[in-house]
């Protein structure tokens, strides 16, 4: 009687845990690492607006000469870092957010997007040209 009431504990807990991740959302304050010193950049605020997930920075951590956008493409040329949207018309896919593009401010390029939550507190970005498989991974970690 009491192995099947642990048994049952068990499965409840296993199940419920998994289910919690399906039911987490990015919404909220991410900081981002750079991928190659792995030091933090900025923090950018994910939202939801129609169905859509968007992101803009709304603090720049590393300190550099650059506090506009200077490479970007019109409309986003010449506009601050800091209010600056770099995500944007991603859709819900399954556990995945796809479909949208995100912009790297200082290279000032565009590129396909998608990201998914690896637990509650990581989120990966990955941004590619073409196909997924051609493109770079960042992950971000939830700001509390």
């Amino acid at each position: 009687m009491i192995y099947r009431l642990l048994l049952v504990s068990c499965l409840y807990l296993g199940i419920s845990s998994s289910l919690g991740l399906w039911g987490q959302s990015p919404v909220g304050l991410w900081k981002t690492i750079d991928d190659e010193t792995g030091e933090p950049k900025s923090h950018i605020k994910i939202y939801e607006e129609n169905d859509k997930l968007h992101g803009e920075v709304v603090k720049v951590l590393k300190k550099t000469s650059q506090t506009t956008c200077k490479k970007c493409p019109a409309p986003y040329k010449g506009k601050p870092l800091e209010g600056l949207q770099v995500m944007w018309d991603l859709e819900k896919d399954g556990d995945e957010w796809t479909g949208g593009e995100i912009m790297d401010p200082v290279k000032g390029k565009i590129y396909s997007c998608k990201i998914y939550l690896e637990n509650e507190d990581k989120l990966k970005v990955r941004g590619y040209l073409g196909f997924s498989a051609f493109g770079r991974t960042q992950e971000w970690k939830r700001v509390k």
